[in-house]
């Protein structure tokens, strides 16, 4: 991104938001990241907004270089009702008002980076979606009819940035899949647990299709969106070459040396879920998803492929 420049985080406190500004920082970055806390570590600075009503935070907006907005509900849940509601109104409701901040500015940003995701494309098997090509989802007959709500969720999020007022303000949607880290709490770092366990095997005959995209990609990636003044609207944050959860599974277990993982059925999935209270959606929907826009532009990954992403991963959880 060149000299430096101010960023705006608003749910910059999570896995993402972390790796995000660690990495802008370190390269100089003014990051400010808005949340429900108070105080911070290191550089970044934290500043507290409610997510859903303009108030003294709107200021960081005003004046700064780009905004990338993480703000949303934990979807590391049960799919309750409440849990559910929760997740769409935190969504819409901070992408809402972020907008209304950045039509208020009398300076507003150049570019607005949306975190969206990858679950809003349909679960399949069958081809890979891209932006230009990929099939929204919510009415496949072979998935469990509260999924859609999970759809429902996404489009409403793009929807709600899409149709903000903000004429001088590029605006990307990223339909982010699961994003590979060693920092614990991350989802390689959950993964690599259960494969060290030696209960790494296969889900539900493990055909789904698992879209990821290293970390290391997922920073290259967001700083080539904000300096792309000529990319706007949804783009897939996925590595070009996903592939069926066994596949994904056995590549962390062999990196980690373990030879055997213990498959589990579907059942036994949805008991492991309610236990650790989580949802089977996070598994068993097929997510095969890739980068079209991103490639086209002539991005180039760093980790295209699982196996060698996951002897990356695993390299780095052992430092």
């Amino acid at each position: 991104m060149g000299e430096s420049k101010k960023i705006v985080i608003p749910g910059g406190s999570g896995h993402i938001g972390t790796i995000l500004s660690r990495s802008l920082v370190s390269r100089g970055h003014e990051v400010v990241v808005l949340g429900r806390g108070r105080g911070g570590a290191g550089d970044v600075r934290h500043v507290q907004w409610d997510g859903c009503a303009l108030g003294a935070w709107a200021a960081e907006i005003d004046g700064c270089d780009a905004v990338i907005n993480l703000a949303g509900r934990s979807v590391s849940c049960r799919y309750t009702k409440t849990n559910l509601t929760e997740m769409m109104s935190s969504r819409v409701d901070s992408a809402r008002v972020i907008g209304e901040a950045i039509a208020k500015a009398a300076s507003p940003p150049r570019v607005w980076l949306q975190m969206s995701t990858a679950t809003i494309y349909a679960h399949r098997y069958d081809a890979p979606n891209d932006e230009a090509t990929g099939v929204i989802g919510g009415h496949e007959p072979d998935a469990p009819a509260y999924w859609r709500f999970s759809v429902d969720i996404a489009t409403a999020w793009e929807a709600a940035q899409r149709e903000a007022p903000t004429p001088d303000t590029r605006k990307v949607a990223l339909r982010t899949a699961m994003v590979m880290a060693p920092d614990r709490g991350g989802a390689f770092n959950h993964l690599s647990r259960i494969a060290r366990l030696g209960v790494g095997g296969p889900v539900a005959g493990g055909g789904q299709y698992m879209s990821w995209i290293h970390d290391v990609d997922m920073i290259r990636a967001v700083d080539f969106l904000l300096a792309r003044d000529d990319i706007s609207g949804p783009v897939n944050l996925a590595a070009p070459a996903p592939l069926p959860h066994r596949d994904f599974m056995s590549a962390v277990r062999s990196e980690w040396g373990v030879p055997f993982g213990l498959p589990a059925t579907r059942w036994m999935t949805e008991i492991g879920a309610l236990a650790i209270g989580t949802d089977t959606e996070l598994l068993l929907k097929s997510r095969r998803v890739v980068p079209g826009r991103l490639l086209d532009a002539g991005f180039s990954f760093e980790f295209p492929h699982w196996p060698e992403a996951a002897a990356d991963l695993v390299a780095r959880s052992r430092n």
